[in-house]
């Protein structure tokens, strides 16, 4: 399952993604917000970071109006990789080179057909593991506190 959030800037294109993912049968949960609703984009990259750190589910996809701020705030939580990208290139490399767990995309800097192809090359991207997984894993120290 994969976890939705956006706010405000981002809800029109969590919606377009919706849809996709409807249409390719892949189950999601979306926490919000609604068309009109004020919410601060920190606490929806939290809850939806700790649904996807928690295990519950699987992958999550942000969405704020660069998708900068909003990625900053889940990198935050222990054990989340989010991966601001806008391109297909950049969101296939996320996964496969850096086991990225969550996906943040900007309502107001990329356009609904291209986030649809990001979401596409995120989803459809294995990470590659190998000398990938050891510098995963470096990161994941630093997160930590453990660094070198």
């Amino acid at each position: 399952m994969i976890v939705l959030g956006c706010d405000k800037a981002g809800y029109l294109l969590k919606h377009r993604i919706m849809r996709y993912l409807k249409e390719k049968n892949i189950p999601y949960k979306d926490i919000g917000c609604e068309k009109d609703e004020e919410i601060d984009y920190p606490v929806i990259a939290y809850k939806a970071a700790e649904i996807v750190a928690s295990g519950e589910a699987e992958k999550g996809m942000l969405f704020c109006g660069t998708g900068i701020g909003i990625s900053i705030a889940a990198n935050k939580v222990k054990g989340i990789r989010c991966a601001l990208c806008g391109d297909t290139y950049s969101a296939a490399m996320s996964v496969e080179h850096n086991d990225c767990n969550m996906l943040a995309l900007g309502g107001r800097v990329i356009g609904e057909e291209l986030a649809v192809s990001i979401v596409d090359a995120w989803l459809g991207a294995k990470f590659a593991g190998g000398r990938h997984l050891r510098r995963v894993e470096l990161v994941m120290r630093i997160e930590g506190s453990n660094a070198f």
